[in-house]
C-alpha cells in the first residue's frame, strides 16, 4: 500500500481577505501561512516520505519548501499540473456574496451540479477536476508502493476528490473541509481500495481557517 499526506498550502492574502476564490490565481502564502507551513512541520516530523508533490502555484510550492527545509528531508520536490487548484474562470479573485450577486443563475447551477457546470463560466467542471486528480493518485500509488508519500495542493480540489473517493456527489463537496495546511491521510491498497486514515487534521494551527 501507498500512504499519501495530504495538505492544503498555507494562508495567502486572499483566503484571509473575505475568502476570495483564488483558483488558478499565483499569489504567495501570507506571514501567517509561512507560520502554518512551519507549525505543519513538526507534526510530520519523524515521518520518512519517498517524495513530495506540489501544485506547480506559488502557494503550495512554497508550503512544501518550507517543509522540507524544516525537516532536512532529501527527497526532491516535484510539480505536477494535475495537483493545480481548480480554474474558477470568471469567479477568480472575488467572494462568494459577490459571486452570488454578480452570477447567480450559473451559481445555482454550480451549486446543485458541478459535475457537469463550468466553475466561473469558463472554468472546470467538477467531473474534469476528479478526473485528473484521480488519475495522479492512481499513477503515483503504482510507482511508490509502501511508500510514503507528501502532497500539498489545494482546497476545492482537495475537497472534490475526497467526494469522489467516498461516492459522494460533488454537490456535497462543500460539506468537507480542508483548512489551510491540515493534513488529510490517504491509503490506497494493491487492490486500488482508497481508505482515508485522517481528514483536515490541524491541532498546529491555534484556530482553523475559513474555507471556501
Amino acid at each position: 500500500m501507498t500512504k499519501f499526506y495530504i495538505l492544503r498550502h498555507g494562508e495567502t492574502e486572499w483566503n484571509h481577505n473575505h475568502n476570495r476564490y483564488c483558483g488558478r490565481t499565483d499569489i504567495p502564502l501570507s506571514c501567517t501561512g509561512i507560520k502554518q507551513a512551519n507549525a505543519v512541520s513538526q507534526i510530520l516530523k519523524g515521518i520518512k516520505f519517498a517524495k513530495i508533490y506540489s501544485s506547480p502555484l506559488i502557494r503550495a510550492k512554497e508550503t512544501a519548501r518550507l517543509i522540507k527545509e524544516n525537516l532536512s528531508l532529501t527527497t526532491s520536490i516535484e510539480t505536477d499540473e494535475r495537483l493545480i487548484e481548480i480554474d474558477f474562470g470568471r469567479w477568480e479573485g472575488k467572494t462568494k456574496s459577490q459571486i452570488q450577486n454578480e452570477f447567480p443563475e450559473l451559481w445555482l447551477k454550480w451549486a446543485n451540479d458541478p459535475s457537469n457546470t463550468k466553475a466561473g463560466e469558463i472554468g472546470e467542471t467538477a467531473n474534469e477536476v476528479y478526473n485528473r486528480v484521480y488519475n495522479f493518485y492512481h499513477e503515483k500509488a503504482q510507482r511508490y508502493p509502501d511508500e510514503n508519500i507528501l502532497v500539498v495542493a489545494h482546497n476545492t480540489l482537495n475537497r472534490i476528490f475526497i467526494a469522489g473517493t467516498l461516492g459522494l456527489p460533488f454537490s456535497k463537496y462543500r460539506k468537507l473541509v480542508q483548512s489551510n495546511t491540515g493534513i488529510s491521510i490517504l491509503e490506497i491498497k494493491e487492490d486500488n481500495e482508497f481508505i482515508w486514515h485522517q481528514m483536515n487534521s490541524f491541532l498546529h494551527i491555534s484556530s482553523g481557517s475559513n474555507h471556501l
